[in-house]
Parts: C-alpha cells; structure tokens; sequence
C-alpha cells in the first residue's frame, strides 16, 4: 500500500492543501489551514475492484413510490419544506443568531409529538432545563418531547440506538457536536463533517427525520464545511431582521420538492405566528396617498407578495456629489434604472440625491420591480402622489422598452383581492383581467408622458 500524504484542510471554508501555509487560497483566511488524519491510499487498481458489494442497477423508467412526508403541524414550515419532513431525510436550517431557529423547531417538535409521534430534541448549546423554560413561555410545556443536553455524538447514538428510533430528531447545533474518533476541537471542518456524516447515516438507517440547526457566517452563508450542504437533502435559510417583526424561512436545496418557496412567520411573545397573507406585513395602511410611494405585487414561488416601494428626492446645490441609498432591492439596478430616465425619458436626477427603499425590511430580486421603481421615482421628483389602488410591474430594458414578465395573472390576482382597481403593465397585458384595469405602456417614455402630461 503507498504510504498515506498529509492534508492540511482549511478550517473556514473546507479548502485542502498539501502541505501547511499561512494563508488559505481559496477564502483568504489567516492560520486556518490545520492537519487532518491522512485517508488510505490504494496502491493498485485491482484493490478497487475486490471486495465490494455488487449494485442493483435500475432503469430511468422504473416505478418508484413518493417519499412518505410527516406534516409537521406548521403549514409555513411544511410549505418551505415542500410538503412536510420526508422519513430518513435530513434536513439543515441556518439563520442569524436570535433570529428563532430554536423556537421554530420546538414549535414543530411540540406539534408533532402531540400527534403521538415520537421526538428526541438534544441541544448542544442550552441546558435541557433552558429548553423547558422556553417551551414554557410558548405554552409548550405539556408537549410529549424528550430533551436531553450533550455534544457527544458517540453519546446520542447510542442513546438512540437502545430502544426505537425517534420519528423526529432534533440536533441544535450541528457545530457544538464532536465525534471522539477526530482529533480536533468542536466546529472545526473534520469535526462537523464528521459529526453530521454519522447522524445522517443513523437518520438514513432508521427512518429518522433529522433537523440540524446550523451557524451562519457574517455574510449570512451557513458555518462549516461546504461539503455539509452536499450531505443533506434539504437546506432552508431562517431570514429577516431581528428589529424587524417578520421572518421568511426559504428554501435553498430541496432534493425531495422545489426550493421557490417561502414560509412567512412574525415574531410575537407567544413564539412564531404563521402569516397567512404576508402582504399585510409589507403595504402600508394610508389614508392619503403620497409622494414616491408605489405597490409592486412580487412572486416567491407560486405565492404573490404585495411590497410597497418608497423613493426619496432631494434636490442639490450645483457641485454637490449626490447621494444614492439602496434599502432591499440592488443598487446597480437603481443606476440602470436612473440612466435610463435620464437618456430615454429626458429626466435627470444628476443634482438629486435619492433614496429608495422596500418597506418591512423586504429584499427584491425579481426585474419585474423595475417599472415600480421608475414609477416611485419619477412621483418623489415631480412631487405627485402615484393614485391610490394601483400596481406597478414590469421588466425596464436599457432601451426603455418596458418588457413582459412572468406569472402576471398570479400578480394580478392577488393585487384584485387585496383591493387594487388599476394596474401600470407592459402593453401586451393592456385591458381587463381579474377585475382591473390594466394600463399597457410599451415603453418607459410612454408612462413618464402619461404622469407628467406631456404630449
């Protein structure tokens, strides 16, 4: 057999180098690079070959069952998750510390252990008396789970092997567990690869649906090795901002559902609250119309979102560098959108600074709040409320086109239910649908002579 080769394996973002060096090349990270245990080597082709089990290969068109999913009595929850927790799968959540990854979870371990099923909760950070005190003040204390407080994953197993497995396993976090079998301190790269590569193999074997809370970096990027979001069948990222009533859980890898949907929570002393209709939290509740202010319906996957888009104006003395502030929505967006009002619509904004933002803390991704923006953009500088009950959406070009987008009817829909009379649209969609008026424009100069009444 040749001889093993050291490795020396990145401790912040999982990188392997041959030998040590003070800086990783992958992450940049200063004294990161520590040794790992070298791995067997086989010295001769033949060695592959002998000695393993023969596969049972299958064709594509094989009839296959549909994983058994669990509810887990949230339908927010289930709603990210695809449809509720598969059996065997597991399952990794990160989020922001404090923003209620733990509450969630005990809501949902509280949820399903009352429907008779049974739940292991084993906290690596919390004393197992912390954990009650919690579910106390959610009004869980007479909920049917087993707690427990330990970081050794020797420990669990075996624990959990005595009698039957749970149908639900809990482990809060995946980053304060070690395996004794790696020489290194908990949270380091082999010992979270490590610790996870066993529970998942003990969730796999007994049928287990294993949730992992997982740190996140300042970036907001889950902590670890990146290999342990390969490992696990689902990722879903906890999100919002603590200052912040609401919390949206989003669903980055799903291997058993899709990952364009989002679970809606708010905060509240009783613990998560389900929002049913989110656009509530994101419209804000006006008598009189103002300036800047305009509504865009956005899609998280098949689910429309009513967000309210807020511009701000402020005019310059001449020389003054102006000011651009993005809050949710992408800032070389803005100065796409900005460039194009000045060279297409002859509105310039060069001795203004701006300010725009997404009310609620919201972020927008979708192109289709390009036209919202102009629209609020254009109100805040000529100073003229956008009319109340309206919607704006639509995909700007550089060439001013204002182009189609997708799931307009959805968009409208929602838009008609909450109320809306009006909708500012690309051309194709001009006309009525779903009980508005919809007013086409062709191009972004088309709309900006419509508001300012140029002919």
């Amino acid at each position: 057999m040749a001889k093993a080769k050291k490795k020396f394996v990145c401790q912040q973002c999982g990188a392997a180098s041959p030998r040590w060096q003070g800086q990783c090349d992958d992450c940049g990270g200063w004294n990161t690079l520590a040794e790992e245990a070298p791995e067997s080597v086989f010295s001769a082709r033949h060695d592959l070959q002998s000695g393993g089990r023969a596969l049972v290969l299958s064709s594509l068109d094989s009839v296959t069952a549909l994983p058994d999913r669990e509810s887990t009595g949230i339908a927010e929850f289930d709603r990210a998750l695809g449809g509720g927790l598969v059996t065997g799968s597991a399952t990794l959540i990160g989020g922001d510390p404090g923003i209620g990854k733990s509450t969630l979870l005990l809501q949902a371990a509280a949820s399903i252990a009352r429907r008779g099923l049974s739940v292991a909760y084993i906290s690596g950070e919390e004393a197992s008396d912390q954990v009650r005190l919690r579910a106390r003040r959610l009004g869980l204390g007479d909920a049917p789970v087993q707690l427990a407080s330990a970081t050794s994953v020797r420990d669990i197993l075996t624990t959990l092997g005595r009698g039957e497995a749970p149908d639900f396993l809990i482990i809060d976090s995946i980053q304060t567990m070690h395996s004794d079998l790696i020489e290194s301190a908990p949270g380091t790269v082999s010992q979270v690869r490590a610790s996870a590569q066993e529970l998942i193999r003990f969730a796999k074997e007994q049928g287990t649906a294993l949730v992992m809370v997982g740190h996140v970096t300042k970036d907001g990027s889950i902590a670890g090795p990146r290999v342990l979001e390969h490992m696990v069948d689902t990722v879903l990222s906890f999100e919002g901002e603590r200052s912040h009533q609401y919390r949206i859980l989003r669903a980055i890898k799903n291997r058993f559902g899709g990952t364009d949907e989002i679970g809606v929570f708010a905060m509240a002393e009783e613990g998560l609250e389900e929002v049913a209709n989110p656009s509530s939290l994101f419209l804000t509740d006006r008598a009189e119309s103002v300036t800047g202010a305009t509504v865009f319906p956005a899609l998280e996957g098949t689910r429309p979102v009513l967000v309210e888009i807020q511009a701000l104006t402020v005019r310059l003395a001449s020389g003054a560098t102006p000011r651009r502030a993005v809050v949710g929505w992408d800032s070389g967006r803005l100065a796409m959108i900005l460039a194009v009002l000045e060279a297409r619509c002859a509105i310039s904004f060069a001795n203004c600074e701006v300010y725009l933002n997404v009310a609620g803390g919201y972020r927008i991704a979708d192109p289709a709040a390009d036209l919202a923006v102009a629209a609020a953009l254009i109100s805040a500088l000529a100073e003229r409320p956008v009319p109340g009950g309206a919607i704006f959406f639509g995909e700007v070009a550089l060439s001013g086109e204002i182009r189609p987008v997708a799931h307009s009817p959805l968009r409208l829909r929602e838009a008609a239910k909450l109320g809306f009379g009006t909708a500012s649209v690309p051309a194709n969609l001009a006309g009525e649908a779903a009980g508005m008026d919809l007013r086409g424009y062709r191009t972004l100069s088309q709309y900006v002579d419509h508001v300012l009444g140029r002919g």
